[in-house]
């Protein structure tokens, strides 16, 4: 019966659903998170009577004929990058972008990766860096007699010095944008990754050509709606237990056919 398995693609589907779901309310507090959506397509149909087809040798067609479905599956889970909240800190090293961009991290082992979580701290040698020790780039330099650490909507980064009236510019922060942003890569610590779905980075200047500009003492907060997650778990599980119906009917239908005697 293909119900059995039609109801299995429905219910394999729903807990994908439930996961992702759950992925995102997981992050409801995590700054700089984008929630994302399961996407589904229908399989491919079995055509029992092909539409188009000849019924008779006087060229008559079948107007809409028989196919049958065989079930669901992902076709996606897409990242929403709209805009979180921005919520006032006050700490000098916080930083949003509000509009877009993301600002670009040095790893490890060298390469870029991309982020919009801006809780940024100062290392033992004065730098920019993220939570895990990662330089934010450009690689800025604080003066360890620096007094107070300003940062402008474009980015750029200035630091009072005792003695000096006017304040020292160090740099500029890189805000760096995306062709497609929903094509980044996620590896984890709200960093993403260049993929060639997302296209390569444009490095620009923050308020510029439209680019984001970066906000000082703010942080930009989840984009989780929670009260839409949980209608969306709601709705999921209400799904998942109708897929399960399916095949409790077509179990029933089949002790039905065994027991004929």
């Amino acid at each position: 019966m293909r119900s059995l398995s039609i109801g299995a693609t429905g219910m394999l589907a729903q807990q994908l659903n439930v996961e992702v779901i759950s992925n995102n309310i997981a992050n409801l507090n995590t700054t700089g998170h984008k929630r994302q959506r399961a996407e589904f397509q229908d399989l491919i149909y079995q055509n029992l009577r092909r539409i188009g087809a000849n019924s008779s040798d006087a060229n008559t067609v079948v107007p809409a004929g028989i196919q049958v479905g065989v079930g669901v599956k992902t076709s996606a889970v897409y990242r929403i990058t709209e805009q979180g909240n921005l919520q006032l800190t006050e700490n000098p090293l916080d930083l949003a972008i509000q509009g877009k961009g993301y600002f670009r991290i040095q790893q490890p082992d060298g390469t870029d990766a991309y982020t919009r979580a801006g809780s940024f701290q100062i290392s033992s040698t004065g730098q920019i860096v993220t939570q895990d020790g990662f330089v934010v780039q450009p690689a800025i330099a604080i003066p360890a007699n620096a007094t107070s650490i300003s940062i402008n909507t474009s980015g750029q980064v200035q630091v009072k010095i005792p003695g000096q009236v006017a304040p020292q510019t160090l740099g500029s922060l890189d805000v760096v944008t995306f062709v497609n942003d929903a094509g980044l890569e996620a590896v984890g610590s709200n960093l993403f990754l260049e993929t060639p779905s997302s296209g390569a980075p444009t490095i620009g200047t923050a308020g510029a050509n439209g680019v984001g500009t970066t906000l000082q003492g703010f942080l930009e907060t989840s984009n989780v709606n929670a009260v839409q997650e949980i209608t969306n778990l709601i709705s999921a599980q209400r799904a998942y237990e109708m897929n399960s119906k399916v095949i409790t009917a077509s179990d029933e239908m089949l002790r039905t056919v065994t027991q004929l005697r």
